[in-house]
């Protein structure tokens, strides 16, 4: 199966990141949000007709469900979603009418944790003061090893398309299409509209006519 990524950071970012001497310092939540859509290039979009889709979000952490939820931002995003498709020509219908597509929405939230030692605190530190000064010119500096941690928190929305009208053929559901959202605000409501047609936009191929 072929798969083709493609993915977008806003231009106005880059032409911002330029004039200043530190660029991300100085992007806005918007500028830093980087969309990803990736897809099966061998799958036909124009022979999908229908799709179904969750009205609950799968809220991801770690790589492991917690739960399904339909907050109000939830339910604004699976709008935007369905929104989206029918633009595109495709129909919504219940599971029950046998869908072409079958459409999820995650929220995803990763947080990774870790260590690191400064083993070289003590020599930078000598480089600027002498032992001389404590009165003490025969002594050299002695620095334990010091460790700090440290925490990454990276937040994520996620749209996955399956064909359900070719599953029967290898007793498979294809994942077809994959769009994510990283960065800064992607879980605030004022966002979503904007995020949920950013990747639909880059995929131009995605429309059943």
């Amino acid at each position: 199966m072929k798969k083709m990524l493609l993915w977008y950071v806003p231009l106005i970012g880059i032409i911002v990141s330029s004039c200043v001497k530190e660029p991300l310092n100085n992007l806005s939540e918007d500028e830093s949000r980087i969309y990803i859509t990736n897809y099966d290039t061998s799958a036909a979009f124009t022979n999908y007709k229908t799709f179904s889709i969750a009205d609950s979000v799968a809220v991801v952490s770690n790589n492991r469900l917690q739960s399904r939820e339909h907050t109000p931002y939830d339910e604004q995003l699976v709008t935007e979603v369905i929104n989206a498709l029918q633009q595109r020509g495709f129909q919504r219908v219940s599971t029950a009418d046998k869908p072409d597509l079958g459409v999820t929405v995650s929220r995803v939230t990763n947080t990774a944790t870790g260590v690191v030692s400064y083993t070289d605190y003590g020599g930078y530190y000598n480089s600027y003061y002498d032992p001389y000064m404590w009165g003490y010119p025969d002594y050299s500096y002695y620095f334990p090893t010091y460790y700090g941690t440290y925490q990454i928190n990276e937040n994520a929305l996620t749209v996955d398309m399956f064909d359900l009208k070719n599953s029967k053929q290898n007793n498979e559901i294809k994942d077809v299409w994959s769009g994510i959202v990283r960065g800064e605000g992607v879980f605030q409501n004022n966002n979503v509209s904007s995020q949920v047609q950013a990747l639909f936009n880059q995929s131009p191929y995605l429309k059943n006519q």
